[in-house]
This record gives structure tokens, sequence and C-alpha cells, in this order.
């Protein structure tokens, strides 16, 4: 964990983000202009905005799905443009934890073999990959669910066992782009606070992205993406019921 600053310890601390994409007539678009943001071990952090604000490319970068054109990353003290690829695909594996709109579960796998995969490619033997696969389905309420596979699941429950795959690895950082987007309410509610949970430990930190204002809601800070910079939300915010 990093040294702890005036307001307590820093995980994850972001400075100057800038992200520009090449538009079709070669010129530059400024997608992210100035993004500082500085996020505590337990933290749940949410991120609004009007849909192309670029919110999902602001989450690819804090998870070195990306490269910034521009700004520092770092997480537990581990700056991202200071690291090999190796070394930094090591810390996207060890340390951040995905949740996606769609949960991209591999549907000729089980719930507990889903789970198992990030496990098994981080070395953990088998048993002991199963373990802890179980133990994370218990905990996001599909311990009766582990045999059936991805066909067989609600859309929500898929989604929780994305989320349990997320969480396999013991990961210090977990981001989630609008997860619950595709879920009816009843489903988007129960995952909602499989989610809250995630940070209630201490030990990691939880950034979603997400249009959905009851989500928005049990974070404990909200922040909303305008012109390409974090700020508060506004009132008129893009948040569906």
């Amino acid at each position: 964990m990093s040294e702890p600053t005036a307001a307590g310890p820093v995980l994850l601390e972001a400075r100057g983000l800038v992200k520009d994409y090449i538009g079709g007539d070669g010129s530059p678009i400024r997608v992210l202009d100035g993004v500082d943001l500085t996020v505590a071990p337990g933290e749940f952090v949410a991120i609004v905005g009007a849909s192309g604000s670029g919110k999902s490319t602001l989450l690819q970068l804090l998870g070195a799905l990306d490269a910034p054109t521009g700004g520092q990353i770092a997480l537990d003290g581990a700056h991202y443009t200071a690291m090999r690829p190796q070394a930094l695909a090591a810390l996207r594996n060890r340390q951040v934890g995905f949740v996606f709109q769609f949960h991209h579960l591999l549907r000729d796998f089980s719930a507990v073999e889903n789970v198992m995969i990030p496990l098994r490619i981080a070395g953990r033997a088998p048993e002991d990959a199963r373990g802890r696969a179980l133990a994370l389905l218990e905990q996001v309420g599909l311990g009766a669910r582990v045999s059936h596979r991805p066909g067989q699941l609600s859309g929500g429950e898929q989604q929780r066992v994305a989320v349990a795959r997320a969480l396999a690895t013991e990961p210090s950082l977990v981001l989630a782009d609008e997860p619950s987007g595709n879920l009816d309410p009843a489903n988007a509610e129960r995952l909602h606070q499989v989610l809250a949970g995630i940070a209630r430990d201490g030990r990691r930190a939880l950034i979603v992205v997400t249009h959905n204002r009851g989500l928005a809601a049990l974070a404990d800070r909200v922040l909303a993406l305008h012109d390409g910079q974090l700020m508060p939300p506004r009132g008129d915010e893009m948040m569906a019921p």
C-alpha cells in the first residue's frame, strides 16, 4: 500500500490523464483532458456522465488495458508508465479485477470452472482454485448453481459469476463498467448489493462506471466526467432511475 497522505492511505492515483484518439480526418480527438483521481483502499467510487463522455476509456486506463496519451497512473505505488509490458500484464492480472456490462463467461464451462480460470492462469493448483471459486460463488449467492453453465443461468446470475471471477485473484482494485446495464430491476438490485459489499472489508477499492442512479447512490463518492475532466455531479446528471 502507498504511504498514507494527509487524507489517509492511497491505493490508486491518477494525475493529469490525457487520452487522444485519431479521427477519420487524421486529426486528434481529445477524450480525457487532465483527469486527476485518488482512491483509497476500501473506497467505492461511482463515475457517471453522458454516453460518449469517456467513462469507459478512463476505466480502461485505470485498469492498464490501454495507455494514456499523457499523465501518470500508480496502483499501490507501482507507476504504470515505468513498467515493462510483461510486468504491467502481471500487475493487471494479479491486482485488478474487471466486471463488464457483458459478462464474457465461457459458455462451455460451468460457473465454478469460469471462476477458476484466472486462478489456474495464475498457477494455483486445481483443488485450491476450485475451493476458492466455490467460496466466492457462495459469497455472491450462487452456492447452489456452481455446476450450471452460463446458458442455464439468468442474466443476473451470470453477472454475479462475473463478479466472483473478478475477485478470484484477490485484486486490490475492482473496476466495473455498466455492470447492471442489461439487467431487470430485481436482478440489478441484487447485483448492486453484491458490488457494494466488495469494498467493505477495507482491503480493496471499487470503481464503477454507471448510468444507474440506484447503484451510484451506494457509492462513497460520486464523480462526473464532463468535457474530459472529473468533477462533482450536476443535478441533471444523465442517470437512469
